[in-house]
């Protein structure tokens, strides 16, 4: 999907209150951008890394500025959440995730005390499809989430197990912003909690897939898919 455009680029000064960056632009002025991403952020939100910023569009809007890339290494990685479901979607309508051509698409389907992602259909299967960001590297080539401790994260997986007992097949999808993964594990380290979820949604039956996006300055979207090491 295309990115917002134009893009604006600074050097990023610092994260705070979740939501906030400050951002020194090339002339030395510095703005406070939103940033639409719940996670620490970590290897991505680091002061003196390049940044991406888009303009609102909404004049109303209290603060006029979107976080929306990072340069981590050689290559550019989206932070912004808000747009994980809209890739997804955009890849399930086009074909290009193999295990879900030719499906009905239908968003944030509500089931038990939670919405899931996407319900997808064909004929008289049901498939639960929930995506999660990742933005973490926890080894060299490897992604993994969470990048902190998700209590949402552990729920989705414990719902998504359950589902399976009710007739849906269920599917957790790793959407990977990071170029240089070929590989993809649950981060041990950061929530053990969900890494043990994980492994025991996988032993009942809840297949993972992880993907990595394709980032350009114009656009990013969902291109090629990566092992699963569990």
């Amino acid at each position: 999907m295309k990115l917002p455009a134009p893009l604006f680029a600074g050097t990023l000064l610092r994260r705070y209150k979740r939501f906030l960056t400050d951002i020194e632009r090339p002339d030395g002025t510095i703005i406070t951008a939103h940033t639409p991403n719940t996670g620490s952020m970590q290897q991505c939100a680091v002061p003196g890394y390049p940044v991406l910023f888009s303009a609102a569009n909404n004049p109303k809007r209290n603060i006029p500025w979107t976080l929306e890339l990072i340069q981590v290494g050689h290559d550019w990685v989206d932070t912004h959440t808000l747009r994980s479901n809209q890739l997804v979607a955009e890849a399930l309508e086009q074909g290009w995730i193999p295990e879900f051509r030719d499906y009905q698409v239908r968003a944030e389907f509500p089931y038990g005390g939670s919405r899931i992602d996407f319900l997808l259909t064909k004929g008289d299967e049901k498939v639960l499809l929930e995506v999660k960001n990742v933005t973490l590297c926890c080894e060299a080539e490897t992604a993994c989430f969470p990048d902190a401790v998700t209590v949402r994260g552990q729920k989705h997986l414990l719902e998504l197990e359950g589902a399976l007992r009710q007739g849906y097949r269920s599917v957790i999808f790793f959407l990977v912003q990071r170029s240089e993964a070929r590989y993809f594990s649950p981060a041990d380290k950061v929530d053990p909690e969900y890494g043990r979820l994980l492994r025991q949604a996988a032993a009942a039956g809840v297949e993972i897939l992880a993907y990595k996006t394709l980032t350009t300055l114009e656009e990013n979207r969902v291109a090629e898919k990566i092992m699963v090491k569990l």
